[in-house]
């Protein structure tokens, strides 16, 4: 079972940071991007900057920058389930428990 340890938010600003270096390696300013994908200009500017965004607005980003592709290999099912099914494996593995150090009730030298 793979451990990811980005936060969603880490993750939403790293997808904007992507997108803005793609915007500014076509040379689109982002009211000429804003206007070509039929978003609003505050709404491109939050975006880059807090990484919110309606799935919808991504999408039409994606077309006009040429990385609408990349969102078919999202959810793709290597293995069916597989983290679900091994988190639930793990939960329900039964805990070993382990004999204590000493000896319960025992005194010692008395």
């Amino acid at each position: 079972m793979a451990v990811y340890l980005r936060t969603v938010q880490e993750v939403q600003t790293g997808i904007a940071g992507r997108f803005k270096d793609r915007r500014l390696a076509m040379n689109l300013t982002q009211r000429e991007l804003a206007a070509r994908s039929g978003m609003t200009w505050s709404s491109l500017k939050r975006f880059e900057r807090e990484g919110l965004i309606a799935l919808d607005s991504l999408l039409n980003l994606a077309l006009v920058l040429d990385c609408l592709e990349d969102f078919d290999k999202l959810a793709v099912e290597s293995q069916p389930f597989s983290a679900a099914l091994s988190l639930d494996a793990l939960l329900a593995t039964p805990t070993l428990r382990r004999r204590a150090t000493g000896r319960k009730g025992r005194s010692h030298g008395v």
